[in-house]
């Protein structure tokens, strides 16, 4: 079974994600399992305070070391007594860009995802400390990790066996072979002008995948020439 654990401010956030589509089908087959725990359990004082101005002034506020350690003292510890193996994930704008790779990765590490999502201007720089990786969603900010867990749970849940209803959907998408996947079509053949391409309806199994191979590729080249660039490094 994928599980992942998330440590959040807002585990609100989740209740329709988690319920909803082939996620929520997923965990009522026990292919998947999603728990949600609000760091703010082991804030500071009786007002449960979990941030902080920062040092040397500066706009907005952190979040301090000390919630999120206890943390995730007690969830890594929970999951241990159970024989359960780890992988603490900081969710930052900071960190490694996540990508199929690493989806497929995670997907057979066989580790609790461990995943703390971030809030305000930031964490205290100590809490980097707690964590094995670092990993953003991209080159933008959120104004928390949550939209990024989710992200995350559905790139990583479809890889596993069950999870789509045809396993081969995610052998050949895009990224699948380190390039973009070729275009599709359905009916109708022909809708104002555009007409779907004569190979797909001549019925030669090898005109339509020299075809595909093709248009991925070139598509690619178009679009992300990186992944091309990638794939010969």
């Amino acid at each position: 079974m994928l599980h992942f654990d998330l440590l959040t401010l807002f585990p609100d956030f989740f209740g329709s994600f988690l319920s909803e589509s082939l996620i929520g089908k997923s965990i009522e087959k026990e292919l998947l399992q999603v728990e949600l725990n609000n760091f703010r359990e082991y804030g500071i004082g009786s007002h449960r305070k979990v941030d902080d101005e920062p040092y040397g002034g500066g706009p907005g506020m952190l979040l301090r070391v000390e919630p999120i350690a206890e943390a995730l003292e007690t969830r890594v510890g929970y999951h241990r007594q159970l024989g359960r193996k780890v992988r603490k994930i900081l969710l930052t704008p900071q960190g490694s860009p996540f990508d199929q790779k690493k989806a497929r990765e995670w997907s057979q590490c066989g580790e609790v995802l461990l995943m703390v999502c971030g809030r305000y201007e930031g964490f205290d720089e100590r809490v980097r400390e707690l964590v094995d990786e670092e990993v953003s969603g991209g080159d933008y900010v959120c104004l928390g990790g949550e939209v990024i867990a989710m992200l995350i749970i559905e790139s990583v849940s479809r890889l596993v066996p069950g999870v789509l209803g045809n396993p081969d959907s995610s052998e050949t998408e895009s990224f699948a072979a380190g390039m973009l996947e070729y275009p599709q079509y359905t009916r109708p053949r022909m809708y104002k002008g555009m007409e779907v391409p004569e190979e797909l309806l001549s019925g030669n199994h090898g005109r339509i995948e020299a075809w595909r191979k093709n248009r991925a590729l070139e598509r690619t080249r178009q679009r992300r020439p990186d992944l091309i660039t990638r794939n010969i490094e």
